[in-house]
């Protein structure tokens, strides 16, 4: 038995969490030369800005429409790590990761607790245990 407390309380975070990153990704798009000249400065590969901005905002949808969640939820928490790692980290806890990590622990506990309420996962997961 499933508690209604529990199954609510993860459709918020997934929710919420989806609508933080697909807006994140659609703002890296709108300003996207800015972003690849930032990661640029800080020495990153060039290939990174384009798969940040795919994960935040592809990532984002995904945990919106409930689809892929635990994949989704890992791509977010690589981008959290690399943020709180290459760019965060030197500014201290409190006005510097304090966000990023709030953002990864939402992230781990949907790629430990799954996509729960209203979410495509679940019309997924219904037809292949059909067969």
């Amino acid at each position: 038995m499933t508690n209604k407390y529990n199954e609510w309380s993860m459709l918020l975070l997934r929710l919420i969490l989806g609508i933080t990153f697909f807006a994140h990704g659609l703002q890296k798009i709108s300003g996207f030369d800015g972003i690849a000249q930032f990661f640029g400065s800080l020495g990153l590969p060039p290939f990174l800005p384009y798969f940040v901005t795919a994960i935040e905002t592809g990532g984002g949808l995904f945990l919106l429409l409930g689809f892929l969640t635990r994949l989704a939820a890992a791509g977010i928490s690589a981008v959290m790590l690399g943020a709180i790692f290459t760019v965060k980290l030197d500014k201290g806890f409190i006005g510097g990761y304090e966000s990023e990590v709030m953002l990864l622990a939402v992230a781990i506990a949907l790629i430990i607790s799954g996509s729960h309420l209203f979410a495509l996962d679940n019309i997924w997961q219904k037809k292949s245990s059909a067969k």
